[in-house]
């Protein structure tokens, strides 16, 4: 005998309309639980005192007056000091640099991954996700050996001639950057993938019977169709490079400045939580500003589509 799955015996006990507010509350429990609640932990030190071992009260209530007491100090030095501001924009744009050359490389791998053959597909697909087989953090250290003075690309140099002593290539932008889109491009390559899969070839072949050329028909006929894989693959990208602490250390420079790096020593070199915090907050914010472009421009096609 059959039997129905809980979650349908539980939408036909609480009525139709339970069943998708079940569905979208999960996830809204979810980030309030592991996302909302831990970020408010961080925004409350960041304008807390610090009272010898403790963080003070920011909100205190005795004999019927309420006191809410908030520290912007950390905020109003992050917005005055050169380094922290230096520190802010290089963070953004070496991942607008990394985002860019990802959708440089990712996407005419994409394009060609979704003209392959059916049965083509998933073998590259499972290419494009190898990567995500091997630790991160062993994937970034494979990178040391490559670049390092002593490294197979120099060792392959000299051996072919083309220069007589090692290039410099580790603990630079240059390194780093190698570092960033090797680990991302996998992110900008996925979205863009499931997006152009889905097109519908009939609209190229109209454009070509039209007289359009192949670049013509590229650029306003694939390219606008395929803007919500760019805006999502160039999130996924952006996002994390942002905040990215691991390649900066490993495979970037001192000169390379990155606000996951000044967070780090925020935190355990300078044990300045306060401090640490409102960084964090600041780079929250920061990711929040594309997140709000990207909904925007999401809820536009949608309007458009109707």
């Amino acid at each position: 005998m059959l039997t129905s799955p809980p979650i349908t015996r539980l939408t036909a006990r609480l009525g139709p309309r339970w069943g998708p507010r079940f569905v979208i509350g999960v996830p809204y429990v979810f980030l309030i639980l592991f996302f909302s609640a831990p970020f408010l932990v961080v925004l409350r030190l960041s304008m807390s005192e610090v009272e010898g071992v403790r963080f003070g009260e920011i909100f205190t209530y005795a004999d019927g007056v309420a006191v809410l007491k908030l520290k912007l100090s950390n905020y109003i030095f992050l917005t005055s000091d050169a380094l922290y501001v230096r520190t802010y924009l290089s963070s953004v744009g070496y991942a607008l640099l990394n985002t860019a050359i990802c959708l440089v490389i990712g996407y005419p791998f994409a394009y060609f991954m979704a003209r392959a053959r059916p049965a083509v597909q998933p073998a590259l697909l499972m290419l494009v996700s190898l990567p995500f087989w091997t630790p991160y953090l062993l994937r970034v250290y494979a990178w040391k050996g490559l670049l390092d003075d002593n490294g197979v690309f120099n060792q392959v140099l000299m051996a072919l001639g083309l220069v007589d002593s090692p290039v410099k290539m580790m603990f630079t932008p240059f390194s780093m950057t190698i570092g960033m889109v090797y680990t991302y491009l996998p992110f900008m390559i996925l979205p863009l993938y499931a997006n152009l899969v889905k097109m519908d070839a009939r609209l190229l072949e109209a454009a070509n019977d039209l007289g359009a050329t192949p670049f013509k028909t590229f650029w306003l006929v694939t390219v606008p169709l395929s803007k919500a894989g760019i805006f999502a693959g160039s999130l996924l990208v952006f996002i994390p490079s942002v905040g990215e602490y691991v390649i900066p250390a490993l495979l970037g420079g001192p000169e390379t400045l990155m606000i996951g790096r000044v967070l780090w020593d925020e935190f355990f070199s300078n044990n300045d939580w306060p401090m640490a915090s409102a960084v964090a907050v600041t780079m929250v914010v920061l990711i929040l500003i594309p997140l709000a472009l990207f909904n925007k421009v999401q809820t536009e096609q949608g309007v458009r589509a109707r």
